[in-house]
This record gives C-alpha cells, structure tokens and sequence, in this order.
C-alpha cells in the first residue's frame, strides 16, 4: 500500500491527456456557457490541475451565433476596443455583432476574458472551436456531447 504524502504534485506537459467535449450553445446564456467552456479550456475540472501547465481539454462549440442574453443586453451591453490613437475608442453592441459577419466572436470574447493573457492563455484558447452551424470537422477526435442546458436551470433561456 502506497503511504499519502503531504506534497501536492505538479504534472508535466508530457503527462497531460486531452479530451475532446462537444457542446451545442442554442439558446444558451452566454456568461454561463463562457465560465463552462473557460475551466474545460484551463483544466480546471481535472484532479490534476497545475496552473502553470496546459492541462485542459478541446472544446468544440456548435450552434455559437445562436447563444442568448438575458434581461436587455443585447441592446444595452457596450463592448469597447481602442484603435490605439487618439480619441480611438470604439463602442458596439452583442445585437451587431450577432447580426454581422462573425456572430461566433461575442461567445469568443466571453471565454478569452475569462482566460489568462500571455503564452499559457493563447495555447488554452487554441484548443476552443466555435463553429455557426451544426457541422464541425472534429467527428474523427469522438468528442463527448456536454449537455449544459441540464446543468442548471438558470443556463438556458426560455422563450
């Protein structure tokens, strides 16, 4: 029998094994599909976690143009950026965004704020495949299907 010991282990990039999840974001709450999809990226649902490793498993996100937001924020919610001159700032809505060319973006958006910034974050959001229809290019990885919507109430949006 192995004795416990008081040392918490770290795990090496070598030693980290990959999921793959599938999850379909129709009609689902943005923020609370976004904290989901983050702590698959990070790894942070596996006994194993280091903070300092990319430990987290792939996501791929079917049906992301379809995601929702509750009370009026797609109208009301303000997303800046800045051009980097002077006077430069930049305002849109997640109702415009939705509607133009790359609606997938305001559910990218959401998880990358939630990930760290620097190397370690990038290689995270690498693993994160959001896609507008139901097709997606990944059927020969075997993903397991993650029913979010069941998770709590609260996740979908009714009506």
């Amino acid at each position: 029998m192995k004795a416990l010991t008081k040392q918490t282990r770290s795990i090496k990039p070598a030693e980290v094994e990959k999921k793959w999840h599938l999850i379909d974001a129709e009609g689902l709450v943005v923020g609370r599909v976004a904290v989901i999809i983050a702590n698959l990226l990070r790894g942070k649902h596996k006994t194993s976690f280091t903070p300092h490793v990319d430990c987290g498993d792939h996501v791929i996100v079917i049906n992301a143009d379809k995601v929702k937001f509750t009370g009026n924020k797609t109208a009301n919610k303000k997303y800046y950026r800045h051009t980097g001159h002077p006077g430069g700032i930049k305002e849109t809505t997640p109702e415009k965004i939705l509607e133009g060319k790359f609606p997938e973006r305001v559910l990218e958006k959401a998880v990358e704020r939630m990930i760290p910034t620097g190397p370690l974050g990038r290689d995270q959001m690498r693993s994160l495949h959001l896609y507008n229809g139901t097709e997606h290019p990944h059927d020969g990885a075997k993903p397991e299907v993650l029913d979010v919507a069941s998770l709590n109430r609260k996740n979908k949006v009714n009506g």
